[in-house]
């Protein structure tokens, strides 16, 4: 992942030489972060260059891994209701065996949309999504139960979504030479 708030333009400008990214590249990675899939003729129009090598740039972008996949933004909760639930979790352990064990049991489960590790006083931060504040508990004390030296946790039900989106890579990188 393209990490680049908070450093000078002159690091952003090593890096993204480093990385083998121009600033062409940059706006076709911002537009299809943006839009999604693109005919070849609108991405052309987006980044200011003509179809052919515009779609030969996107090409080699997917081929070295800077785009993951397109999505879909459903409204889910005009489709089913849902319940949703921020985890904060500490590990009584603070082996890397303990880290993995637990990463690798939560790649595992749909109900856990997003989990960060983190520094400081949690080790994570996961957002679930349940049917139910139920199948949330029964979900709990299923990772309770797994041998995942889960010492704490703690829980924040979600009242409503205010916002969700992806960083602006056109921000990140507003100091890239062009």
């Amino acid at each position: 992942m393209l990490r680049l708030a908070g450093t000078s333009s002159v690091e952003r400008n090593t890096l993204m030489k480093k990385l083998g990214l121009d600033a062409t590249d940059i706006r076709i990675l911002s537009a299809v972060q943006q839009h999604g899939q693109l005919s070849k003729t609108r991405l052309a129009e987006l980044v200011n260059l003509s179809p052919t090598p515009c779609w030969a740039r996107l090409d080699r972008l997917k081929a070295a891994g800077y785009i993951k996949g397109y999505h879909a933004e459903l409204a889910l909760d005009r489709i089913v209701d849902f319940t949703q639930v921020i985890v904060t979790v500490s590990l009584g352990s603070h082996r890397k065996v303990e880290f993995d064990r637990f990463e690798s049991y939560i790649r595992g489960l749909d109900e856990v949309v997003d989990c960060i590790a983190t520094g400081g006083g949690m080790d994570y931060v996961m957002k679930t999504v349940t049917p139910s504040l139920a199948a949330f508990q029964a979900l709990m004390e299923e990772m309770l139960a797994t041998d995942l030296a889960i010492e704490r946790y703690m829980t924040y039900v979600a009242t409503r979504q205010i916002k969700t989106s992806q960083p602006s890579l056109a921000k990140l990188t507003a100091n890239v030479a062009k």
